[in-house]
């Protein structure tokens, strides 16, 4: 499972494409600065190993940039660890691009979760609106997000990819068994309550 997250110098960290629907309309109203300086950062994650950060050079993620770091990245350390592993990916364009669902058709047949259409070869349609099933939604963003974004905030590009690097490291192994049973139980309150809401965990 896999993370793509823009972290801005303001302290402003965007997760790509999760709505998270609240039970009330909170009546605000958000002034957003235009283009400020930031960083795309991608990180996946198994039962014993945490994979990145990967800082995307691109000021956007597109379906070309998202596949070369497949590709040259994260699929070639995968193996290494195991060769037994899902890709689990949202419907973030980069992701439903022809060339990415192409190449994980061939490459990672029924062995990937996503959006999907009826000629892919996947192992399965990833619900949407999920974040309460998606470690790296669940933990890991807001782990990494509460290690970055404290005051006195990166001043520099450098200083937050710094920031980054050194909350990763501090994952180990015993935190992501944590993070895994945590799964595990959110699956079972699925099951039981036949897929509704499940907002209170």
């Amino acid at each position: 499972m896999f993370v793509r997250a823009t972290f801005h110098l303001s302290g402003k960290v965007n997760r790509h494409n999760v709505r998270l629907w609240g039970t009330e309309n909170p009546r605000a109203i958000v002034a957003l600065e235009r283009d400020p300086p930031k960083l795309i950062v991608f990180c996946a994650l198994s039962q014993t190993k945490l994979y990145g950060p990967f800082f995307f050079c691109e000021k956007t993620v597109t379906g070309t940039s998202y596949l070369d770091m497949l590709q040259l990245w994260l699929f070639p350390q995968l193996p290494v660890d195991s060769g037994d592993f899902v890709l689990q990916q949202d419907g973030a364009p980069p992701h439903w691009n022809i060339n990415v669902r192409r190449y994980l058709n061939n490459d990672l047949r029924h062995r990937w979760i996503a959006h999907v259409r009826e000629d892919d070869v996947a192992l399965f349609t990833w619900p949407p609106r999920s974040p309460d099933l998606t470690p790296c939604d669940f933990f890991l963003l807001g782990y990494i997000k509460d290690r970055v974004c404290v005051p006195p905030l990166p001043r520099t590009l450098v200083e937050l990819r710094e920031r980054i690097d050194a909350a990763v490291m501090t994952i180990d192994r015993m935190m992501l068994q944590n993070v895994w049973n945590e799964l595990d139980y959110r699956l079972d309150v699925c099951r039981v309550t036949q897929g509704i809401h499940i907002e209170h965990l």
